[in-house]
């Protein structure tokens, strides 16, 4: 299977679309909205089925349009990968080895390994940017001991987060994302590897859903979000969690605000001097414990 995305053609709006003025398009693979702007996306050029959307509606601007290799978009080749105890592989990579020279879709009995089909689609979140690999590495310490039996997922993405979680025993995933591309590439992703009644992914805002039962919440979202989440009730509540996707000042005051609140990190991963990610728990009951954190 050759990978469909090759050339992407990207139209950039002012301006947000109704569902229905992209609902029968051809060579059309989402919307994604950011603020008040949209870009269209597109396998072929496209410039005159766009122009006259935006002629057909008020309060939309076309502002410019670009040419892109798939690669350049996503930042680096998408190809089959080895993370931690994943390989994470793209539909057009099955039965090519991974970066590890290990097979993507033919593991050897007993590897260790766990196998995800991950279509990323236009959407971030492959599994190259070093806070996934973190919070991946994260995940599988949480669900070491089999006490995380429920999760929620903020910021799901291309829902590889969510899959990661079902795959080491999960049995009910709740994954969230305000971006209803994402939402439904995560849709996808999720139905390509059979987790349906596993997770289950929805639309919506973080803050709206912190209140939901889980044992543990998996973060890896915009500080200025985040830092919302942390005074939530829902926060507090939970009995673990994994924060990602913190700059290196975001990071200290995301710890003085979890120290505050009588949370302890466990363990803490800093990549290239830049991003952070943080795995603790929370405490209930006025509990007191001894500082046993390690950092990589």
């Amino acid at each position: 299977m050759p990978n469909p995305y090759d050339i992407l053609h990207i139209y950039y709006l002012k301006g947000k679309l109704p569902p229905e003025a992209t609902g029968d398009l051809t060579d059309f693979y989402g919307n994604w909205e950011e603020g008040d702007t949209s870009f269209l996306f597109f396998a072929q050029p496209s410039l005159e089925v766009v122009e006259a959307i935006v002629d057909s509606l008020e309060a939309v601007e076309l502002l410019d349009h670009y040419e892109m290799r798939y690669d350049e978009w996503q930042g680096d080749k998408v190809v089959a990968r080895r993370i931690g105890r994943f390989i994470i592989t793209p539909p057009w990579e099955i039965g090519r080895p991974a970066d590890d020279g290990r097979p993507a879709d033919g593991l050897a009995k007993g590897s260790g390994l766990h196998h995800l089909i991950l279509d990323p689609g236009v959407v971030f979140g492959s599994g190259t940017h070093p806070t996934t690999r973190d919070c991946l590495a994260a995940i599988e310490l949480a669900l070491a001991d089999g006490s995380m039996r429920t999760a929620l997922d903020l910021g799901t993405g291309t829902g590889l987060l969510a899959l990661a979680l079902a795959t080491l025993g999960c049995c009910r995933v709740l994954a969230v994302d305000r971006n209803l591309l994402a939402v439904q590439t995560a849709h996808r992703n999720v139905a390509a590897n059979q987790f349906e009644g596993q997770v289950l992914v929805t639309q919506g805002d973080a803050e709206k859903f912190i209140d939901a039962r889980a044992d543990l919440v998996v973060s890896n979202i915009h500080y200025d979000v985040m830092r919302r989440l942390l005074p939530a009730p829902g926060f507090r509540a939970k009995k673990r969690f994994v924060l990602s996707g913190l700059l290196r000042s975001e990071a200290r005051a995301v710890r003085q605000d979890l120290e505050r609140m009588g949370g302890r990190v466990l363990e803490s991963w800093e990549q290239d001097g830049v991003w952070s990610t943080f795995y603790g728990e929370t405490y209930h009951s006025g509990e007191t414990h001894r500082s046993g954190e390690t950092s990589r």
